[in-house]
């Protein structure tokens, strides 16, 4: 099976602007809490969310464009991730921090 990566920021090329901001909207922030119990990642499609599907995808990309997941095709699926390795390293905590706060 095919798998390639769709396009996103080097790990240097991560602004903590781009991540405020992408992770500064509720949908967002469901789709990084779902990912987060999933190191391997989830179909785009399996993440349980109160919108559209185009809408579900343009969020997806906002996230992967500001560096927070990582997406890979895997046949016609499309499979992401958080890219938490990057994240830590370049903003110790910052994740952490998002993930555990209150809803």
């Amino acid at each position: 099976m095919s798998r390639k990566a769709l396009p996103q920021p080097a790990r240097e090329e991560i602004r903590v602007e781009a991540v405020l901001q992408a992770l500064g909207e509720p949908v967002r922030l469901q789709i990084i809490r779902a990912l987060a119990g999933a190191p391997d990642g989830i179909a785009c499609g399996e993440i349980e969310l109160p919108v559209t599907p185009s809408t579900r995808a343009h969020h997806l990309r906002i996230l992967r464009e500001a560096g927070v997941l990582t997406t890979h095709t895997e046949g016609t699926r499309r499979i992401s991730s958080l890219r938490r390795e990057d994240l830590d390293t370049l903003y110790p905590g910052l994740l952490t921090g998002i993930l555990t706060a209150r809803q």
